[in-house]
């Protein structure tokens, strides 16, 4: 099994990816094969709604010259998916939002790429926004009805200087819960696998109000 991690910070080795590190620890520990991929620092254009990925239906947004498409793939391939952000004005960072809302709108109009994969959200926060934002990074993964694992509190772990947030016992601890968690969600998932049966998927049906 392998788990991507995606590390939406400009900082490379910053709080953000000491929070993915403190969960991909515990699933390697598991037996579990983990990468983190820095998204942070690219230049990630945000999703122009030309529809063109559900008219194509190749699993690809036609926009050029980034690796979202990439990314894409490897989310595809892989059994579990992490997502991590620091907060920007009370806030996922920018470059985490348009990557986010492209692969993850080609994903679900390509059939639902990432149905029942498991994925889970972490935040690194200097003070408050903590919860915005984790919630902001769930609703892509409850959209595209992905299996979320839970820690013991939020997923939030606090600090301003890089490593600091190591210095947080308790979102220390709330990260090593989560990894723990998520490698035991995905071992039940992969040995469901042929014995027990995922619901069929259902079309979406979409609404709106304007009479």
């Amino acid at each position: 099994m392998k788990t991507l991690a995606f590390n939406g910070s400009p900082n490379k080795a910053g709080n953000t990816f000491h929070a993915i590190k403190m969960v991909t620890d515990e699933l390697e520990k598991e037996g579990i094969e983990t990468e983190i991929i820095h998204v942070g620092n690219k230049a990630i254009r945000g999703c122009t709604a030309c529809g063109q990925c559900r008219k194509n239906m190749d699993e690809q947004c036609v926009l050029p010259d980034d690796e979202v498409n990439q990314w894409l793939q490897q989310m595809k391939l892989a059994d579990g998916i992490i997502l991590g952000s620091p907060v920007h004005y009370a806030a996922m960072s920018g470059t985490m939002k348009s990557f986010l809302d492209r692969a993850f709108y080609v994903a679900g109009a390509n059939g639902g790429l990432l149905r029942h994969k498991v994925g889970t959200s972490v935040v690194a926060v200097r003070r408050s926004g903590g919860l915005p934002t984790f919630n902001q990074l769930n609703n892509f993964l409850n959209y595209s009805e992905m299996l979320m694992p839970t820690s013991n509190y939020w997923n939030v772990i606090h600090g301003t200087g890089p490593g600091e947030a190591t210095q947080d016992a308790e979102g220390v601890q709330i990260m090593r819960v989560l990894g723990k968690n998520m490698a035991w969600l995905m071992k039940l998932v992969e040995n469901g696998h042929g014995k027990v049966f995922p619901p069929e998927q259902e079309a979406k049906t979409y609404m709106h109000f304007v009479r």
